[in-house]
């Protein structure tokens, strides 16, 4: 079944254009014809894939969201060297907030203009790299796929940044149109989940609430009781290493502009990035 899907969090630097990227690259690997959105206005995934001039193009997607028709969005999309198309951001896109709220269904362009014409006829899956802020590009993002994975590091504010969008986007969004939160996305993750550090509060947090716990991809999720064994002293097995852990490979990957399978197929973090392509395939995760 073909599919659109926004990454998206109310919060910058947590992973969103990494996940865009090697997720996008994983279906493609797995036989899929896949396009890649960057509707950031900072670009870091048409950056990160090493599409620097695109970014300070005359055209751009903004375009295609806002004029009559003059402009297609397969004027603008680039074949990568990674089997995944891009449709790239700009440096003038965000200019495109205040635009999008005087024309006619200014939240429906992204939905009407490049998903529709493109999803199922060219490609099996769409993936939206959203902006941090909450505006009319998210607002178009949500409603054109109608399903989101959101993507978390174990920083401060990280769990915060989830309430928001939970009560910024995803609540006011269902209200007009269904909205599915296919996975959420602990990423990025360093420390042992036996010491009070950042890792084990949020994957502690995040298994506590049953209607985020459903939604954590196997290779993030580790049972609640888990902690209280540790914590009693009865944990006699091997520590899980739950989330998409930190690796060198993965942020050298960014730096030389290519998804991480490109850089480093050994990595042992691609297993994760297959799951959650699995996720977005089936539209749920499969415990």
């Amino acid at each position: 079944m073909p599919r659109a899907v926004s990454i998206c969090l109310l919060k910058g630097g947590i992973g969103k254009s990494t996940t865009s990227i090697n997720l996008a690259r994983e279906l493609a690997y797995r036989g899929s014809d896949v396009l890649l959105v960057d509707l950031d206005p900072n670009g870091h995934t048409t950056t990160g894939l090493g599409y620097g001039e695109e970014f300070y193009a005359e055209s751009h997607l903004g375009d295609v969201l806002l004029d009559d028709g003059d402009l297609a969005p397969s004027e603008l999309i680039v074949e990568t060297d990674f089997e995944i198309d891009l449709l790239p951001s700009n440096d003038r896109i965000e200019q495109v907030e205040s635009d999008l709220g005087g024309v006619m269904m200014g939240s429906a362009r992204l939905k009407q203009r490049v998903v529709d014409p493109l999803l199922g006829d060219v490609y099996d899956y769409i993936i939206v790299d959203c902006p941090a802020a909450r505006g009319k590009l998210n607002d178009n993002a949500l409603y054109a796929t109608q399903n989101m994975i959101l993507p978390m590091r174990p920083e401060s504010g990280a769990l915060s940044g989830l309430e928001k969008t939970v009560k910024r986007l995803i609540q006011p969004a269902r209200e007009h149109f269904d909205l599915e939160v296919l996975a959420v996305v602990p990423t990025d993750l360093r420390d042992r989940i036996d010491h009070d550090r950042p890792t084990r509060r949020l994957i502690e947090a995040l298994v506590a609430k049953p209607n985020i716990a459903s939604k954590l991809p196997n290779f993030a999720y580790t049972d609640p009781e888990f902690f209280e064994a540790v914590d009693d002293g009865s944990w006699e097995g091997e520590l899980p290493k739950p989330g998409i852990r930190h690796r060198a490979s993965i942020d050298a990957s960014i730096r030389d502009h290519m998804p991480v399978r490109d850089y480093d197929e050994s990595c042992d973090q691609l297993e994760c990035y297959d799951e959650l392509a699995q996720i977005v395939e089936t539209g749920e995760v499969d415990r």
